[in-house]
């Protein structure tokens, strides 16, 4: 190659001195060098063949670009950590904000909470979740408690618009700065979930009204594990410092998240916990709703026996406030608790105050209810006679208000119940009555003349 190209030089040596002599022969061949080391004199690379009659390629039209769409987030990229931004002052060392710095930044903040919400309700999510994430990425530079609180907003509209991976962002950095108020997560996938330790440090190192507020967030962004023990470990320091208000906040709170998850159980060990700090507190409204939840939550977990006591005692109580009106109601709960554990003597009982009580403040609904139940009771028991007087007891209280559909119901209920003892007139004469009713109201008459008809024949 080299021999090939020390003869070409050659050449173009003698072509030089021969046809350009005005010139510096040398100072031609070094321009000759140079234009051969640019690629400028001729082109080395093979030539295709082309016919002289084809046409000279057209050159290709640059494509149209396509407008870039807004970038999915990526799940492996956290968008929450620290990136320059040109809200941010240039600083000449590592510092703080100055409080006038603050205020600059918190107003151009809120401009920016404003275009995020107005993206989301246009339903531009991706823009509305890259301003989102701007703003929270900024927060960090106000306080704590302020990026915390913004945390917790954006983390209801992510949960509102199903952005999971929006949710565990947040979360991490909620657990970011948990860490950095001074107390661990204590949360892993694989071990249950159990109270941080409580540090032994002075507790002027640690906000635990901060630790509150992460709490809150965690129970909005639906982080259960992460909220749960850390409210287990803010609860043994309310006990610590004997802090009733506190501890019944977060009881409270803890309750609200086992209900939310069906929790029944712990739900049930949280109420027992609000009912033994209402009573030393003295606080009735508190005990009154701890006994109803605990009610419910054992009629919900299946333990009707556990759910009668904290129902007698809500009767008690009502009974000694002269307050009626809430017992009907508790009274018909008891007695479906003692026909699920077999004791229909309790049951008939409480079907029974029940219906005196209601009628006695004239909660008709009530009043109806309890007979239907008592009624259904002793049928079940085998006993028509009784079933029979509960039904005429029934159309006493239709009567009293005007339910004509319930007493063609109870007509109805009559007529089978006389038609399987045999009783064929009395039968005839209930779906009679039947009929008139549903004549009256439009509804059912096919069926209340049939059963006229079939019994009579």
């Amino acid at each position: 190659m080299g021999n090939r190209l020390h003869a070409a030089l050659g050449s173009m040596q003698q072509f030089c001195l021969r046809f350009f002599q005005p010139l510096n022969a040398r100072s031609l061949l070094m321009l000759v060098i140079c234009g051969l080391s640019a690629g400028l004199i001729w082109d080395t690379r093979p030539v295709l063949a082309q016919s002289p009659d084809a046409p000279s390629a057209a050159p290709t039209p640059e494509p149209t670009p396509e407008p870039t769409p807004a970038p999915a987030l990526d799940s492996t990229i956290n968008p929450l950590e620290p990136q320059p931004d040109p809200l941010l002052p240039q600083l000449v060392v590592d510092r703080p904000l100055s409080p006038q710095e603050k205020d600059v930044l918190r107003a151009a903040l809120v401009e920016l909470q404003a275009q995020a919400e107005a993206a989301v309700a246009a339903g531009n999510l991706p823009e509305a979740w890259q301003l989102f994430n701007r703003e929270l990425r900024l927060r960090r530079y106000l306080s704590p408690r302020e990026e915390v609180a913004a945390l917790t907003r954006v983390g209801s509209v992510a949960w509102r618009e199903s952005q999971s991976i929006e949710l565990r962002f947040i979360t991490l950095r909620l657990e970011q700065i948990q860490q950095e108020a001074g107390i661990p997560t204590g949360v892993t996938a694989a071990k249950p979930v159990a109270p941080a330790p409580v540090p032994t440090d002075p507790p002027a190192q640690i906000d635990y009204d901060l630790l509150l507020e992460i709490a809150q967030a965690y129970q909005q962004v639906r982080a259960r594990d992460q909220a749960v023990a850390l409210y287990q470990t803010l609860f043994e320091r309310a006990k610590q410092q004997e802090d009733t208000a506190q501890q019944q906040q977060i009881l409270l709170a803890l309750a609200e998240i086992q209900l939310a998850w069906f929790d029944y159980p712990n739900a049930a060990v949280t109420y027992e916990e609000l009912l033994t700090l209402a009573r030393a507190t003295n606080d009735r409204p508190q005990e009154i709703d701890a006994l109803t939840q605990l009610a419910y939550v054992y009629q919900e977990n299946s333990q009707p026996e556990q759910a009668v006591l904290a129902q007698q005692q809500l009767v008690e109580i009502y009974q000694r406030q002269n307050n009626f009106l809430p017992i009907p109601a508790i009274k018909l709960a008891m007695g479906n608790s003692y026909a699920q554990l077999n004791r229909p003597d309790l049951a008939a009982t409480s079907y029974q105050e029940a219906f005196a009580t209601a009628r006695s403040v004239q909660q008709y609904a009530y009043a109806a209810d309890a007979l239907q139940r008592l009624a259904a009771l002793y049928q079940t028991l085998n006993r028509p006679a009784d079933a029979l007087v509960v039904y005429q007891l029934l159309l006493d209280v239709n009567r009293q208000s005007y339910n004509s559909f319930g007493m063609m119901n109870t007509y109805d209920q009559i007529g089978q119940l006389y038609q399987v003892q045999g009783d064929r007139a009395q039968a005839v004469a209930a779906f009679q009555q039947g009929l008139q009713l549903a004549q009256q109201l439009n509804y059912r008459v096919e069926y209340f003349d049939g059963q006229v008809q079939q019994v009579s024949q």
